[in-house]
């Protein structure tokens, strides 16, 4: 990376449109630095143009309204009066995915850039943050896209891969692929239907189908529709899509932290925020979402419409929020046992480790690369990671001061820490 100063580069000149970003796992403190930061820059007096700063979440599953225990949201009072943005906007059970959160935000981040102030992008979902620096950087944007399918009237001509594979298609999944569904099918109630999407996917085009899992029948069907709308594999638009990415500039001058604690310390605290969480209430929202699941479950069993019938999927939204799958069976059981709530318990911590475990892995493998190929020829994305293995003191030396970048100069970010040098000292791997 090259090594010139967070100051060399000024940041927050108003030539340019800067935005911050903070990534990291769950339990390393991204909310507090944010915090801090909006409140630095709004109360320290500037002679750049920009007097304040506002929060946009970055969370997946905080876009979602109330269940501020499972979420893990900042609580109001803890806010300092920032203003948080995309944040507990959107109905639970609600399909909201990456595409429409990065219009969202756009959209957020030019309305605070016209208030001259500082757009503060902050969550876990990395490869939201990710796809919002980097413009064509998803190249399953078009295929993982969760509208609904349209099927077209006038198809273009097959490749001949495709044609040739066709041919060979068994009747019922020849059928299958002629008419297609409008609507997935519920893996739950029609595991043969569901079943029978992926078995086509598998035939049609196997790099991609190894990418969903036969239950995610939304993605699998919008895999199918791609194919049979362009005439090609899903992986053949990929691929050439792929060609284009290092070409790709990023849409702001960007200021990005990393935020890293190491995994023996980490898992403590995840422990730890689990038993906080069920003690602020985590079951009582839990049995709140069982009781909107099932209402609309009964809703939607009583309605007739096809309209009704097209409401979101309750698999989806904020039912993905790690807590409301693990305690299932002991909140499912006519008389719950302390086991049975020991098991649950510890079965949302292993659950929330292996999530950080995604989440160090996604900036690691994906992020990074894409920040490296952007800064080739200069560091439009200088990035930090801040130790946050400590807190206390410790995290105000490694992470709090080391933030606020406007007016100080940094040495080479592996320099920082021995985390540092070690967690971002990666090959310099094609971006994907």
């Amino acid at each position: 990376m090259n090594n010139r100063s967070a100051s060399d580069f000024r940041f927050l000149s108003m030539n340019v449109r800067p935005l911050i970003t903070i990534c990291g796992t769950t339990g390393v403190g991204k909310s507090n630095l944010a915090i801090e930061l909006a409140l630095h820059l709004r109360c320290s007096p500037r002679d750049d143009g920009w007097r304040g700063a506002r929060i946009i979440n970055a969370d997946s599953m905080q876009v979602y309204s109330g269940m501020d225990v499972i979420t893990n949201k900042v609580p109001e009072a803890e806010r300092q009066g920032i203003e948080h943005l995309l944040m507990g906007f959107k109905s639970p059970g609600e399909q909201y995915v990456v595409g429409q959160w990065v219009q969202d935000a756009l959209k957020a981040i030019d309305e605070t850039h016209k208030r001259n102030e500082i757009p503060i992008v902050v969550g876990g979902t990395s490869y939201w943050i990710q796809h919002l620096m980097f413009p064509n950087r998803l190249p399953s944007d078009n295929i993982s896209q969760d509208s609904p399918p349209t099927m077209v009237n006038h198809p273009p001509p097959m490749s001949q891969e495709l044609a040739d594979t066709i041919v060979l298609l068994p009747s019922h999944l020849l059928t299958l692929f002629n008419n297609l569904p409008v609507h997935p099918p519920s893996a739950t109630a029609d595991p043969d239907a569901a079943f029978n999407l992926h078995t086509l996917l598998s035939m049609l085009d196997p790099p991609v189908a190894n990418r969903w899992h036969w239950k995610d029948t939304r993605k699998v069907l919008r895999s199918l529709v791609v194919i049979k709308e362009s005439g090609r594999r899903a992986s053949e638009i990929i691929l050439d899509q792929t060609k284009d990415l290092a070409s790709s500039k990023p849409r702001f001058r960007t200021l990005c932290f990393w935020l890293y604690a190491e995994p023996s310390v980490l898992e403590q605290r995840v422990n730890a925020r689990v038993e906080k969480m069920i003690e602020q209430g985590l079951l009582s929202e839990i049995h709140s979402l069982r009781q909107i699941a099932a209402g609309v479950s009964r809703d939607e069993a009583l309605a007739s419409t096809e309209s009704t019938k097209a409401k979101a999927d309750y698999t989806l939204g904020i039912y993905q929020a790690i807590g409301y799958k693990e305690f299932h069976d002991y909140l499912s059981a006519p008389e719950p046992s302390d086991k049975a709530f020991k098991a649950a318990v510890e079965h949302m911590k292993v659950s929330t480790r292996q999530y950080a475990k995604r989440q160090l892995s996604w900036i690691r493998n994906k992020l990074l690369p894409a920040v490296y190929t952007a800064n080739a020829e200069e560091a439009v994305i200088p990035t930090y990671l801040l130790d946050a293995t400590v807190l206390g003191d410790s995290w105000h030396k490694n992470v709090r001061d080391l933030g606020f970048l406007a007016k100080q100069k940094l040495a080479d970010p592996l320099s920082l820490s021995d985390n540092a040098n070690k967690m971002m000292n990666i090959d310099r791997k094609a971006v994907e």
